[in-house]
């Protein structure tokens, strides 16, 4: 369904595309963003027992998932007692997408996600749980915002500003960014197999797949590998650097749940772990027997994961 609202073209996947999906089983919500022009969708689920003492954790996906992706880490932590909130980010899962590709900016993509969770949704002392671009978001966000929340679980992600020398990543990076633009026709499912350790069933795959009917619903997909600074001219690294400032400073309990078989990080968190405060000094642990998509290859594993963290430092302060 395509909607024009003032200089946005929305593009909304059918709901019918996301009928019996898998171990999904989550009710639908939806806030408005940017104006009221674009609507975002979040799952919120939470423990039977009104009185349970769990905290509020914020989950984010990266490129090209959606919330999809934290189907089985969700049902154990709201068992544990917490509530779970996790966003599809505008152009992914069920939340809308903008036909013009170019609509869609680092800057953006921020102020939708604060606009969501923050003005919308009045989220407050959070746990975020980040992956891949969850955390390219969530980190900037965090710096923005540090009296939202409680701690952070960063798995698989980092915050790049263009001033790092890619080295021997480059040519991961530069196929990357080449099949993202070239590869006709693009199936998200495609990218999470190959990211992924364990063999995912056909019905797994098309759960991936079934929020692009077609082509012009990719286009966030396609854009986000080409927001990703990789030099100091980006437009975006002044802003990026900005939010350094603050996470070097950042007290705040932190922890990395990186995993063995990730081959974009090959399970190095020091970009995190070596410059934030709040991670210093941690045994971050190391999910095992999972590829980048950690969610899809251990999920419950790292639900555990995030549930120590919380309640290994439940009485810990940010400085």
């Amino acid at each position: 369904m395509t909607v024009t609202t003032e200089d946005l073209q929305v593009l909304r996947t059918p709901e019918a595309r996301f009928e019996n999906l898998p171990d999904y089983p989550f009710e639908p919500h939806y806030v408005a963003v940017e104006g009221g022009r674009l609507r975002m969708h979040y799952v919120d689920e939470r423990p039977e027992d009104p009185a349970a003492s769990g905290e509020t954790v914020l989950l984010l996906h990266g490129n090209p998932s959606w919330s999809y992706l934290y189907r089985h880490v969700i049902p154990p932590l709201v068992a544990a007692g917490h509530r779970c909130v996790a966003v599809d980010l505008i152009g992914f899962g069920k939340s809308d997408k903008l036909a013009d590709r170019f609509a869609y900016t680092y800057e953006r993509h921020l102020g939708w996600l604060r606009e969501a969770v923050f003005d919308r949704l009045d989220l407050r002392e959070v746990t975020m749980v980040c992956h891949d671009w969850g955390g390219a978001l969530g980190l900037p966000l965090l710096a923005a915002h540090p009296e939202r929340f409680r701690r952070v679980v960063a798995g698989n992600t980092g915050l790049s500003t263009g001033d790092e020398d890619l080295g021997a990543g480059w040519p991961l990076m530069a196929a990357w960014l080449q099949s993202s633009q070239r590869t006709y026709p693009f199936q998200p499912s495609m990218i999470v197999d190959a990211m992924t350790v364990t063999g995912l069933d056909q019905a797994v795959l098309a759960a991936y797949d079934a929020p692009y009917p077609d082509e012009p619903y990719l286009t966030g997909i396609r854009q986000f590998p080409l927001l990703i600074p990789i030099s100091p001219q980006d437009e975006y690294t002044p802003a990026l650097r900005a939010a350094w400032t603050v996470l070097e400073r950042l007290e705040l309990p932190f922890l990395c749940a990186f995993s063995d078989q990730d081959h974009v990080t090959r399970g190095d968190h020091s970009a995190l772990s070596g410059r934030i405060p709040g991670a210093k000094g941690r045994a971050h642990p190391t999910i095992t027997g999972a590829g980048h998509f950690l969610q899809e290859d251990a999920g419950p594993a790292l639900a555990a994961v995030v549930d120590d963290f919380i309640r290994s430092t439940v009485n810990e302060h940010s400085a």
